[in-house]
This record gives C-alpha cells, structure tokens and sequence, in this order.
C-alpha cells in the first residue's frame, strides 16, 4: 500500500485506516456521524492525496481534451474550473474527472495553453493510457500525481478558518475557481473552490516535498482549533456527497454507464466531436432505457450496493449503486439505476433487502 504525505499525521490522530484505491486512507476518526456533522455545520480536513493529477502542456492541449471529455473545456479561461467526464467508445465512462485551465493557448502573448486534469485515485494508470492513445499531436503530458498533496477542508466556515493564512481571497473566491499562491509560508499552493460534499469550502493542491505538507496540516489545524476544525475520513465523504446526489465512480458510474443515464446531461456537450458523442445523442434524443434515480426507504433498512429493486408488481427494475443512512436525514438513502418509466419523482419501488421487500419512493436530488 502507498501512504500520503500525511499517513503518520493519521495514525497519530487514532484514525481507522484500511486500503483504499492502494493507499493506506484513514476511514474516520471520531465516528462517521460526528465527521459529517462537523463539515455539515463547521468545517472538517480530508486528506485526498491519493486523487491523480496530470498536466497537460502545449498549443494542442485544449485540442486532445476536447476529444478525450464530453463537456466543452473551450469556455474555460485561466482560473477556472470544470466537472467533466472521459467516455469510452462504447457509450460508458472511463472516469469522472476535474478540468483546470491554467492558461490558454495564445499564441500573441506567447502563451502555449495548460491544463490540469484530476481524476480519481483508482483509475490513475487507467486514465493517463486513455489519454495517451489519443495524443497524436504531441500534447506534453506529465504524471505529478505521486508528487502533489491534496488537502479538502469542507465546511461552511471553512474559508473563514484559512483566509489567515493566504493573501488569496478566499471568502470571495468563486465556486469552481481557482488562485495559486502562498499558503502557510509554502509558495506554488493551488486553491480551489471546490469539493465533493457539498457543504462549500476549497481544496489545497501542492508540491509534495520536504516539510510542505507537514507545514500546511499543522498551520490548518492551529488555525482550525478555535473553531472546532475536525478531521474527517472516507466514511464521512461518502455519506457527504451520497446526500448530494454526487456520483461515485465504480458504483453509480462506470464503464457501462452512459452520462445521459446518470443525469450528467449537463456535461455532455455536443456543440463539440468527442468519443461516443453519436451514442449520447441517440439516447438524449430518444431518452434512455434507464436513469440514475434517488430513493429513500420507507421502512427500516439499509439499501446496499447491489441490492436489486423492484416495482410493485415484484419485478426487478433496476440495482442499487449507493446506500446508507443518512446522517443529515435520520433516514436511509440510496442511488440506483431503474428503468426510466419508473424514474419519476414519487414512484413507489422496493429495495430487496436480504429475505425482506422495503418500501422505498423515487425522491428529487439532492436528498439533503
């Protein structure tokens, strides 16, 4: 298993640890309830050092992501930020991913154009093959994951907490954004206002090396104190983002789903040639065989990855991608694909749980 720059930090702080996309993660520390309640109503740390980064460099970068993404990177100037995904030629997803344009190609400011892509710690190998089949116009690509720390610190007094230590302007940063500066005294520091638990706050970037990332932990966590700053684990940003109605890849996104069936319509840009455009059109025009709804139970239970869910006659409709019971709600979500008639919104369906048939109703995202 790899660790991150701040795998001891974890262990020093009692965190249960276990394997995660090959990393030693910490799953929570306090309990899942009290971490997810903290980001909810203060702020909460997440280590995701483990996420991939690439840098892709050149006049034809902007050019192999727009092949390679479904959303349309050409709106994006430096600075901001874009949710995006890669498909297959299938009709699938190979991941979902972050787009950063750093700088646009121009050629009159002598500027070559740069982008950062930061995609999902399990797909790493994966994505950067994906990409590199389609660099035939000699993009320049960098793999810096295993050399940049990632710190989320989420939370709706989360910017409040970190503005000490910047000059950036983080209260007025806006939503899917991004600055570089110093922070805590560490130069090269990207911040952005983004995150995966839809409580606000930023995501710090930076170079893994020397002392940085022990600097930047200790610096979040005195600033932190006063308010009550806690760290938090996967178990909590799972919880987090579930209640957002955020998709996980490898359960409710994957090779074998399409973004139109996933609700991710919204990043499916055909205004541009990308792979499996032909594919998505189709099922855009003539509407899916099934969505990605959202459920509550109506009945006590926990709905589990893989569960298969039913219609009131009995017959099978569908499988649930993400389950758990929510710590905002006091009651039992889930996301599951199901077929679109019974997609709408108040629909009654039923979760087989084990031996048992619970009551569920489709319900409009986000659940919190």
């Amino acid at each position: 298993m790899k660790n991150t720059p701040f795998t001891n930090k974890h262990i020093a702080l009692g965190a249960k640890m276990a394997a995660f996309a090959g990393y030693n993660m910490p799953i929570s520390y306090t309990g899942i309830n009290d971490e997810h309640a903290a980001v909810r109503k203060n702020a909460g740390i997440f280590d995701v050092s483990h996420m991939g980064e690439f840098i892709l460099k050149g006049s034809n970068a902007l050019d192999l992501i727009q092949r390679v993404t479904s959303n349309d990177a050409a709106k994006l100037k430096a600075g901001q930020v874009q949710y995006s995904c890669l498909p297959n030629n299938n009709g699938g997803i190979v991941d979902d991913l972050l787009v950063y344009c750093l700088e646009v190609h121009d050629p009159a400011k002598s500027e070559s154009g740069a982008y950062m892509l930061v995609v999902n710690a399990s797909n790493i190998e994966k994505d950067w093959n994906w990409i590199q089949q389609f660099n035939n116009k000699s993009v320049e690509m960098h793999n810096i994951s295993d050399k940049t720390g990632l710190l989320a610190v989420q939370g709706p007094h989360a910017t409040r907490i970190l503005q000490p230590l910047t000059d950036i302007d983080l209260l007025n940063m806006k939503y899917y954004t991004f600055e570089k500066g110093s922070f805590a005294g560490v130069s090269n520091v990207l911040i952005s206002a983004t995150g995966y638990t839809g409580a606000g706050g930023v995501e710090i970037y930076f170079e893994n090396k020397e002392n940085d990332a022990d600097k930047i932990w200790d610096a979040i966590f005195k600033a932190g104190e006063p308010y009550g700053l806690k760290p938090a684990g996967l178990g909590a940003r799972d919880t987090l983002r579930l209640e957002m109605g955020f998709c996980l890849y490898g359960n409710d996104i994957d090779d074998t789903t399409s973004p139109i069936e996933a609700g991710l319509g919204w990043i499916t840009k055909f205004t541009k040639d990308f792979n499996s455009k032909a594919i998505f059109e189709k099922q855009k025009a003539e509407g899916p065989i099934r969505k990605l709804a959202g459920f509550e139970l109506l009945e006590k239970g926990i709905p589990r990855h893989g569960y298969e869910i039913k219609n009131t006659s009995g017959e099978t409709i569908g499988r649930v991608t993400s389950g758990t019971q929510s710590p905002s709600l006091g009651k039992a979500i889930g996301l599951g694909y199901v077929l679109s008639a019974s997609a709408a919104i108040d629909t009654e369906i039923f979760i087989q749980v084990r031996d048992k048939m619970l009551k569920a109703k489709v319900v409009k995202l986000p659940f919190a």
